[in-house]
């Protein structure tokens, strides 16, 4: 299965979102879009995140730039966590890895010790013509969005 990469245009994919969402790599040519990926809904760093982009959803469409959050969760679970913290952007669920597996995300995880494979927290900037211009691997929360926006800018 082939990756992304900078520079390159995104390979096919398709995945399901939240209402009722098809999203696919073929629809992302028009308009610039931020796919970021996060562990897992309801969690503090992911809730946290997930409103740093929905505060700041307003600036995202004025450079008209759609957003995608995607984590292994299942579409039931992004329901729940979207409407609890009013995010108005889809969440993809992807619970096979795919679209993971797409963009390289899972990485293996140390927790209390334990080694596990679990997502590492990354984002995508992808240009109107299906590129991908920019990419934030290893993302610590706090000024992420900020460094988003101002990527778009330029």
């Amino acid at each position: 299965m082939p990756s992304v990469a900078v520079g390159k245009k995104i390979p096919a994919f398709t995945a399901q979102a939240t209402k009722d969402t098809k999203v696919t790599a073929k629809e992302l040519p028009g308009q610039k879009t931020v796919i970021y990926f996060y562990p897992k809904d309801n969690t503090p760093g992911c809730t946290t995140e997930g409103e740093d982009f929905r505060d700041n959803h307003a600036k995202f469409r004025r450079r008209k730039c759609v957003i995608y959050g995607v984590s292994r969760d299942s579409l039931a679970s992004h329901e729940k966590f979207k409407a609890k913290f009013k995010f108005p952007f889809q969440l993809i669920a992807d619970s096979d890895e795919k679209l993971c597996k797409l963009f390289d995300v899972i990485k293996e995880k140390n927790m209390y010790g334990k080694k596990l494979m679990g997502i590492e927290r990354s984002t995508f900037l992808i240009d109107e013509k299906g590129v991908l211009i920019k990419e934030w691997r290893k993302v610590k929360v706090k000024g992420h969005v900020d460094a988003v926006l101002e990527a778009l800018k330029s």
